[in-house]
């Protein structure tokens, strides 16, 4: 039976790493040179004098040791030293913080890095105290226009500053609507199709199933599940320093409407999924859920989480607004880069596009949805052939491409923001309607104090 797993993000069920931090990075210095020799290259940015057979030093997260696994195994030729570190999940900052002092140093660049985050081309593209961007320009001919071009659209967004690609984006976790059909059809409802329909759902159930949820707000990423996917104009990202944001529009509102009704008739409690008191008061209870695609594994089939048997999730496209087009958020995921300070670019390059293309990692070994599209459908081919679903999964492809592009990826977390925000208010039974001018000022103000422009 195969499981969709939380890739690219780490909660309270996946913390562990191989080495400790420190200590592992610490290793990378006797790994790279300093950067002497820096001309422009063809590339497109500053390089220093390559050699072919020079071994390249990669970073990953304890989950992505099997991507380095079955890279070394394809590519026995390839010298390539592995260091673990905890991938800057839970907002550790910890690839950006050892980035600076290598910069200071002049030398210990890895050549790769995996990211769990997905706003770290913000900064890894850009100079820092007059050195140059950590992430290499991958668009300018390191990597093959082909491999860009076949990722799932919209899925290097984050990825790219200014018109050009910085990272290869590992997987996605494009939001969906999941559901249990034995219980749909139990309480003879409709599956739908527009939140309009969805809010519907979650009064009839307040009503007549008591008890029983149809989402949740208690995450600190509930603002991207929601928010994001209904086209709150709340991280417009528009450059490397700019940013516009708006929760006052009807976009914000209807969202936080919504989300006021469901909450306030239990329908949507304000309890985070990965905890004891979700599993105890929900398992069997969950009608509908909007969330990621790593929720199927990471709390449907899970037996550490909510257990759903199989043959009764399934799982349908984002949910648009009446006379609006469908759009989705995205939660997670993860990115690889590329030094500019490598000595071997070509097989930096060839790393980065295995891990992220070929079918001995992405189809057969990965565990969340690959971002590069014949991947992906041969992906979501393996798991429907597990028998563990009540449906097909090709909504997640349908959802894969639309990632509303409204929603950049700054600097600064909206997740955080969101968490010190609106939750504790949503906790203290305040309206989000009447809260939107205060998120609004909250994320103006994180924006700024990390040299953003906002509008």
């Amino acid at each position: 039976m195969f499981r969709f797993t939380r890739a690219g993000r780490t909660g309270p069920w996946m913390r562990a790493i191989s080495v400790a931090g420190a200590s592992a990075i610490a290793l990378t210095l006797a790994g790279c040179g300093g950067d002497g020799g820096t001309s422009v290259g063809s590339y497109g940015f500053p390089q220093v004098t390559q050699d072919d057979k020079a071994p390249i030093t990669v970073w990953v997260d304890s989950d992505r040791s099997s991507a380095a696994d079955a890279f070394k195994k394809a590519n026995p030729d390839v010298k390539i030293n592995v260091v673990t570190y905890d991938g800057s999940a839970n907002g550790s900052n910890s690839f950006r913080t050892k980035v600076q002092l290598f910069d200071r140093a002049g030398n210990g660049w890895p050549d790769v890095v995996f990211s769990t985050q997905n706003n770290d081309a913000a900064w890894a593209s850009q100079k820092s105290n007059g050195k140059q961007a950590f992430a290499a320009v991958l668009d300018g001919g390191l990597v093959p226009k082909a491999t860009l071009d076949s990722f799932t659209k919209g899925s290097l967004d984050p990825c790219t500053v200014e018109g050009k690609v910085y990272c290869l984006r590992n997987d996605l976790a494009q939001v969906a609507l999941w559901y249990n059909k034995d219980l749909l059809d139990k309480f003879g409802y409709t599956l739908p199709t527009t939140w309009e329909e969805y809010q519907a759902i979650g009064e009839k159930v307040a009503k007549e199933h008591p008890g029983y949820i149809v989402g949740a707000v208690g995450d600190s990423f509930a603002s991207e599940i929601y928010f994001w996917s209904g086209k709150c104009q709340a991280n417009g990202v528009t450059g490397p320093k700019t940013v516009s944001v708006s929760t006052g529009t009807p976009e914000c509102q209807r969202v936080a409407s919504m989300l006021d009704v469901l909450i306030k008739n239990g329908t949507t409690p304000n309890v985070s999924v990965f905890t004891p008191e979700f599993v105890k008061k929900y398992t069997g209870k969950v009608l509908l859920m909007p969330g990621p695609a790593w929720y199927a594994g990471a709390i449907f089939n899970n037996p550490q989480s909510l257990n759903v048997p199989a043959g009764q999730l399934g799982v349908a496209a984002p949910l648009s607004w009446q006379g609006d087009s469908a759009a989705t958020g995205n939660v997670g995921g993860g990115t690889w880069f590329v030094s500019s300070h490598s000595k071997n670019l070509k097989a930096a390059e060839k790393f980065v596009e295995f891990v992220t293309t070929a079918d001995d990692y992405q189809v057969n070994v990965a565990p969340g949805y690959p971002a590069y599209a014949p991947a992906a459908e041969k992906w979501l081919k393996k798991q429907e052939s597990s028998g563990y679903y009540a449906t097909d999964l090709q909504a997640l492809l349908t959802a894969g491409s639309l990632i509303w592009n409204g929603w950049g990826s700054g600097v600064f977390s909206q997740e955080a923001i969101w968490a010190k925000t609106m939750t504790p208010a949503i906790a203290n039974g305040k309206n989000l309607v009447d809260m939107l001018p205060e998120w609004e000022t909250a994320i103006k103000n994180q924006a700024q104090v990390n040299g953003y422009t906002v509008k």
